[in-house]
């Protein structure tokens, strides 16, 4: 079988993949696009059925495409938001095949460029794009056994609270998937327990503005690092039911017991960490701090916004915050599931190159690898706070292609094909 060649191979066709696209036919970069499954496939497949995205509708999209039937402070529902990518993908033509999978990529000995062995072929590629983002191994503390009684799936397996045993369920991790698996469940009519560990808290909106327009006019979607201490440090914020402030006291009020972070298993018992209320308080700082900035922003710019004194109320604690479960008997709780909402894990187990730390984490500078020819896109903080954004990867993948184009003009200079200057006698 023949090998294919091109300058680029991305991997993956997402919305890094997607944006990579746009930015390297802008250029003239001929590339391929790789992707397993379909387009957007995680939005369809690995997330609950009642998903939305967590930005509104006029912040969450890349330029050149507004969501169809959706309004522009909505939150669009996960499958519009997989045919968002899938439009956005034929508006620009993208060379996407899908249904091939990527099995191995390697540095060739004896010329430029890489060796991309795939479902369907080789392909020689002169630079790889690493487009796959961060979500792709599911990850599961190793805390109860796996033949402990409880189910126990990950929250990109969840779909929807009938696929779960009768009885009370377990949810451990207070980011957005979490808090809001949790909250549906409740609703169902489940006893909930939700193990809650660091987090970040932001309005959903405050003074009739979305915490997306608040992060922009007040730079912190500039952000280059995250604050010390906070590299993994979960968002809990919610586009569900309309967009709502995420507030564990009125989740403990709806009736879900909050508990500390998931510490050890013996025997059926689950033990958590005495952390519930110092969380809790973190994240109530965060929201403080963010409706503290936005008044001054205010101030300062004489906007003339309402005001909202109650949103800097928060109420008592809860009585499952102030005298905190430390342990919790599964079988006398009922506890039959355990929805697992902890992260996921990268996997470059494809990629052999030398670009990634003793901990197996790309080293890159805004997605400019180490190891020359191989770019990263998609990962969280890559840039900026913003970088884990759908519009945020848009930017990213400009600052990558950009890259990619100036690498091409000097492989394209040909120093022998510039016009011949003339000789010293034709000169005057």
């Amino acid at each position: 079988m023949p090998v294919e060649e091109t300058e680029v191979v991305v991997v993956g066709a997402g919305q890094a993949g997607v944006a990579m696209s746009e930015h390297l036919g802008t250029h003239g970069i001929p590339h391929i696009v790789l992707e397993r499954d379909r387009i957007a496939e995680r939005w369809r497949s690995a997330r609950w059925d009642s998903l939305v995205a967590n930005g509104p509708a006029w912040h969450d999209r890349f330029p050149g495409l507004e969501f169809e039937d959706v309004a522009p402070d909505a939150f669009a529902p996960k499958d519009k938001v997989a045919d968002y990518f899938v439009a956005y993908a034929e508006k620009i033509a993208a060379p996407i095949r899908c249904g091939v999978e990527v099995t191995s990529v390697r540095r060739h000995s004896d010329r430029p460029g890489f060796r991309v062995e795939t479902s369907a072929g080789v392909i020689d590629a002169r630079q790889v794009v690493a487009a796959t983002g961060p979500f792709q191994r599911p990850v599961i503390p190793p805390v109860v056994p796996d033949d402990a009684a409880p189910v126990q799936i990950h929250s990109n397996a969840y779909h929807n609270p009938g696929q779960l045993p009768e009885g009370a369920v377990l949810v451990v991790g207070a980011g957005s998937s979490g808090v809001q698996i949790a909250d549906e469940l409740r609703r169902s009519g489940r006893q909930v327990f939700l193990s809650v560990g660091p987090h970040d808290r932001p309005p959903r909106e405050y003074r009739g503005r979305d915490f997306c327009w608040w992060l922009g006019v007040l730079g912190l979607w500039d952000a280059e690092t995250p604050p010390q201490g906070a590299e993994h440090v979960t968002i809990a914020v919610s586009g569900a039911r309309g967009g709502h402030t995420v507030d564990f006291r009125a989740l403990a009020a709806d009736g879900i017991e909050l508990l500390g972070m998931t510490a050890s298993y013996d025997s059926g018992v689950l033990r958590f960490a005495p952390d519930l209320a110092e969380n809790i308080a973190a994240g109530d700082a965060k929201y403080l701090e963010l409706l503290g900035a936005a008044d001054a922003y205010v101030a300062r710019n004489a906007l003339d916004l309402p005001e909202e004194p109650e949103a800097h109320v928060l109420g008592p604690e809860p009585e499952c915050v102030v005298n905190p479960r430390l342990e919790l008997d599964l079988a006398e709780a009922g506890v039959t599931s355990i929805v697992w909402a902890t992260g996921y894990a990268t996997d470059y187990s494809w990629l052999d190159a030398d670009a990634f730390d003793d901990r197996g984490r790309p080293r890159h500078r805004r997605g400019v690898s180490t190891e020359p020819g191989v770019y990263f896109l998609g990962l969280p903080w890559q840039s900026r706070r913003g970088s884990s954004f759908i519009w945020g990867v848009w930017h990213d993948a400009r600052y990558v292609a950009d890259h990619i184009a100036i690498q091409h003009g000097y492989l394209a200079h040909d120093p022998g094909s510039r016009p011949d200057t003339a000789s010293p006698t034709q000169q005057s």
